[in-house]
Formats: structure tokens, sequence, C-alpha cells
């Protein structure tokens, strides 16, 4: 009975395939675009909120209109006008804050500047002073999706605040999003109170995760992270460690105040669906399925994590074709590969290394994945052609994050549709530093930003490649995610052709006769009872 049972089910799963094959191809590399959710914001709240923080401000009393005008839909600006004057206020300090779509929390006393600024003593020159000592804003930047800033503590700086070893300013970044990225998150959700703070922000979770001390809430309906990047270890006077960042967050915190955003209308959540990609075939480019690192390259042994999500439809960042995504730190391991040859491509984004990684199953990872171009040919170097300076663009219209002499640049892109960065690494700070490549330019879609280079830490550190990863914003912050599937469709478009994936060819009848024949037949037509 065993073997005539394995024979049924083997031949019904054949005539399945059969039935499938015979309306054309499996589809079995299928993408799919990411799933996120739009939040509900509620206006009123904050209109409230700032009622309460200008209370009792003179020059505040004259100047806003707190008077909701009925006659207006709740989603047009005009009907709160209180938010319409305090935009106008503080976009001098914080450009285009009214254009995000949820309430702009930062450390910014906006009551006390306008007071100031009526008696002449307010300038950009001490705007410290009304951001809980907080430096002026490094990074500043709202969208339709919502808002991100940075802002720096010097040493020394903020009253109160206890003596650190570190030697550097610390930077605080917060983020607000109306659009939240659905992903698989084992990790997520996780976290601290944090009782000094449980009165003004009632679910604050506390909690280290990627290498940043985050805190996590929700106010009016949207999802806030404050982070500082840190080490859970011992202090030192050049690395931050995470217990000096704690009462530098808390003091963020507590000055945290509404300082603009206006309403827009009400946003539908984005599911999922496959895909767009090119229908024709390339006859040269191959890749392995996503997940498919090289053998026990992955933290204790553990393999990569599967992800067929196109995060963006972005353009590829090298401009020059073919190009390899493969491992740098363990090529000479991977004995599958072509010798010499460009494909086919191989995921690295869950290669054991120290960086925390929550998408990879043992918590590290390598964060992204790296690119090396293909060598000039005899033709192209008579052209101009040089290994050494392969260009580099943006992959979309984006703002720069980057501050002098960081050795990663990134992108990052705030539309009514997405909320995501892109990082690019081991290109030379000094040339991006000379091309101006610093926070808040913008630059747009396959503009040159750079030449592939080989530095980590100092000129020559390491083989010359692009490491590029993708950050997507969740309810806990910014978190890596695999960029191997947006990278494999990117360079689709960019050749006009559809990969294949080794090791899932397309199912047709011919292969399905063959299987049948493996089957042997049944039990009634001759074979062994």
């Amino acid at each position: 009975m065993g073997k005539r049972a394995d024979r049924f089910v083997l031949r019904l799963l054949a005539a399945f395939l059969v039935q499938l094959a015979g309306s054309g191809l499996v589809a079995a590399d299928e993408f799919h675009t990411p799933s996120i959710s739009a939040m509900r914001v509620e206006w009123r709240a904050a209109l409230d909120q700032f009622r309460t923080e200008v209370s009792g401000r003179p020059a505040a009393t004259s100047t806003f209109s707190f008077a909701i005008q009925q006659r207006f839909a709740a989603s047009d600006p005009r009907s709160m006008p209180a938010l319409v004057q305090l935009n106008a206020i503080t976009s001098e300090i914080f450009t285009g804050i009214g254009r995000s779509p949820i309430p702009v929390l930062l450390p910014f006393d906006a009551a006390a500047w306008l007071d100031a600024r009526q008696s002449g003593a307010a300038d950009a020159a001490n705007v410290a002073r009304y951001q809980a000592d907080f430096r002026p804003v490094d990074v500043f930047h709202a969208g339709l999706s919502g808002y991100d800033a940075t802002f720096s503590l010097a040493p020394g700086a903020g009253d109160g605040l206890p003596h650190r070893t570190f030697a550097r300013p610390v930077e605080v970044q917060i983020t607000g999003s109306l659009l939240v990225y659905d992903l698989a998150d084992p990790a997520g959700g996780k976290g601290e109170p944090v009782k000094s703070l449980s009165a003004q922000y009632p679910d604050m979770r506390r909690f280290i995760r990627e290498g940043y001390v985050r805190y996590a809430f929700t106010k009016f309906g949207v999802p806030y992270v404050v982070s500082i990047q840190c080490l859970d270890s011992t202090p030192r006077a050049r690395r931050l460690a995470c217990r000096e960042a704690y009462p530098i967050a808390e003091r963020f915190l507590r000055a945290l105040r509404v300082a603009g955003g206006q309403p827009s209308r009400q946003r539908r959540d984005i599911a999922s669906i496959i895909a767009e990609r090119p229908v024709s075939a390339s006859s040269e480019f191959t890749y392995r399925r996503s997940g498919d690192i090289i053998a026990r390259t992955g933290a204790r042994r553990t393999s990569g994590r599967a992800d067929v999500t196109a995060y963006s439809q972005i353009r590829f960042p090298l401009v020059r074709v073919p190009v390899a995504v493969r491992s740098q730190q363990f090529a000479r391991r991977d004995k599958t590969r072509l010798a010499g040859g460009t494909y086919p491509w191989r995921d690295n984004f869950c290669e054991d290394r120290s960086f925390n990684v929550g998408q990879c199953a043992s918590g590290v990872g390598h964060q992204g994945q790296d690119i090396r171009p293909g060598s000039c040919t005899a033709e192209e170097s008579a052209e101009g052609c040089d290994d050494k300076r392969q260009a580099i663009v943006a992959v979309r219209d984006a703002v720069v994050i980057r501050s002098p002499k960081q050795q990663a640049a990134t992108l990052q892109i705030n539309t009514r549709t997405e909320h995501i960065r892109f990082r690019y690494m081991h290109m030379n700070p000094s040339a991006m530093d000379a091309e101006g490549l610093l926070n808040g330019r913008r630059v747009i879609e396959g503009e040159p930003i750079g030449v592939v280079s080989n530095y980590l830490d100092r000129p020559n550190g390491t083989s010359r490649h692009l490491h590029f990863d993708v950050q997507v914003f969740t309810r806990d912050g910014w978190l890596w995610v695999n960029p191997y599937t947006t990278l494999v469709s990117a360079y689709e478009r960019l050749i006009r052709g559809r990969g294949r994936e080794i090791g899932t060819e397309p199912v047709t009848a011919a292969a399905v006769a063959h299987a049948m024949e493996a089957v042997g037949p049944g039990p009634h037509e001759g074979g062994e009872n």
C-alpha cells in the first residue's frame, strides 16, 4: 500500500502540473511591491496640544486664531488657521515644513521664539536657546508622507545633563510618517516603557535595535520614532555608549512641541501587487533566488532569508553593464559562479557581519548588497572608459542625508506613496565633500553622484565595489530590508530584458511528461502492485 499511495500522490501532482503547463508557464519568480499602511491623523488633537503649548504667551495670543473654520473641509488647511499661521513662522527655520501631512514635532518652542522675535531678540544665531540647547537643525526634510529631522547636541551643552565620556556632538534623529511599511518582523513591537516620560507619551517603548537606541510612540494617530546611533557598551571618547545616549534622547523628547504641518486628504492603505517587469527575456542575465547565500556564510551558519519584494521602482545605481552582484567577503567560497563571469547574481544580504539586521535569522548580517562593475573592454577603453572611474548615479529624485567626512551617502524619498532610503558606501569622502554631496542637497534620478571606489575608513580599505542598501520606515523606525529583488528588477529595466532565476525554471509540458515517465505506470497498467 505504501508504494501505491506514493505513486498515486505523485501522479496527482504531475496531473496538476500538466494543467498549469497547458496554459503556459508556471511563474515561480514573480516579484511583489511592498504592503504599506496609511495612518489616520487626529488633527483636532494636534491643534488642542498647540493651543496648550502657546497659552499664556502674549505674542502667541495675538498671532494665532484657533477658531475652527466650519465652512472648509476637515482636510483643507484653512479649516485650522492657527496651523497655517504656525507654518508661516516656523518655515523661516524649517524650510518646507508646511508640506508635511502630519503634525511636525520638533524640540522648538515656537511661542518663546515668537515672543523674542517681537522684542527683537530672536535670530538664527541664537536659535539653540529655543531648542533645548540643540544646535540649529542639521537635516530637515518634509514631504508628502511625513518628515525627518536631525539635530545635534555639542559636548557640554544642556543644563542638568550628566557628564559624558563621548567627546563629539551627539546626533538625534526624529521621523514621523503617515506611511508605515508592513514587514514580517518577529523582532518588532518590543521594548520597555520609560517611566519618566509616561505622562507625555503613554505608549512609549525604548529599545536598542540595528545600532540605535530608539524611542517609539504614537501621537495624534501617527507613529514617531526618536533615535540615536550608539553601542551597548562601556563609554569611550570616540564611541557613544547607549547609556550616555539615554538622557540626551529624553531631553529631546521632553522638548518636543507642535511646530507645523497641515491637513491633507485621507490616504488609503497600499496593497502589495505583482511588480511590473520586462516581458521579453534577456539572453544573458541570470540570478540565484533571494536568500540563496553562499553555503555556511551566514552568522552561526544560518542561511539567507528569501524576500521577493521590489521595495521601489528605482534606476539601477551603476551606469555601465554588465555588473556583478555577489559577495566580496566570501567570493572564494562561491564554487558555483562562472569563472571571471558576471552572472549569475547571488544574494549577500544575510552574510556574516557584525551589523545588526533584524530581517536575518541570526539577527546580524551585511545590511545590503555588493555591486562590482565589469571591466572596460578594449574598445570602451579606447573611447575613454576607465575601470577606476565607473559612474554611480542617483536611483531616484531624492534629498541627500550626509554630513562632511562621512563615508556613506543616503538618498531619501518622501512622496505620497513612499517613505524610503537608499544608502551608498565606499565612495571617497573627500570627493563627495568636494562635489557638495551633503545634507539637504536635492538630486534627480540618473544624476551622477560619484564613482565606484574602494574606501573603507581609508583609501584601498576594501575591494573596488559599491555597497547599496535600503531602509523603510516601520513602527520600530528605519529598518534595513533586502535590496536584492529591488536591484534585480531595476537591472532588468536597464537592460530591457527579464532575467532567468537559476533553480526555478518554468514548468513546461515537456518537463511534466518527463516527470510522468519518472513516476511510472499506474497499478492497473502493468506495473508492480
